[in-house]
């Protein structure tokens, strides 16, 4: 009997270990409520580089000393209900952060660019509550900010 018992205990963790193998390796985090523009820079980047969602080294710095972010592999970020492709933010005298060779931006700011046309986006964005500013990047290509003086 005990043989049994062991032999279904392993043929249980087996099952177990192939389903986690094949699920996929990707994760996803709704961006909305940072999106309510209710904390600073600092937090909505550190928090997601703390939870793993983006590369926590800007892959470009803005003239206005914006950082763009790039998310992980894997990792499925929304703002809306809309697909992110980057992430921005600046605090300034946070060495998180570099700085441009301009006028920041905003003493505090942060973001996203999704995929979505502008109009979609406003009407998402002015439908939660957020005091974001949308703002049209390129054809289907918006970015949902938050900025602080």
């Amino acid at each position: 009997m005990p043989l049994t018992l062991m032999k279904r205990f392993i043929c249980s963790v087996l099952l177990f270990l192939a389903a986690a193998a094949l699920s996929p390796s990707s994760f996803a985090a709704a961006l909305d409520t940072p999106l309510t523009c209710n904390e600073s820079g600092h937090q909505f980047i550190a928090d997601l580089a703390q939870q793993q969602m983006i590369d926590p080294t800007p892959t470009r710095v803005e003239h206005n000393s914006i950082n763009a972010f790039s998310p992980v592999s894997g990792a499925d970020l929304t703002a809306y209900g809309f697909h992110v492709f980057a992430v921005v933010g600046y605090e300034k005298d946070d060495p998180m952060f570099r700085v441009g060779d301009g006028e920041p931006l905003a003493r505090s700011a942060y973001g996203v660019v999704v995929f979505g046309s502008e109009s979609k986006v406003q009407s998402a964005v002015a439908g939660s509550g957020s005091t974001a500013i949308v703002h049209h990047v390129a054809p289907l290509v918006t970015a949902i900010f938050c900025k602080r003086s």
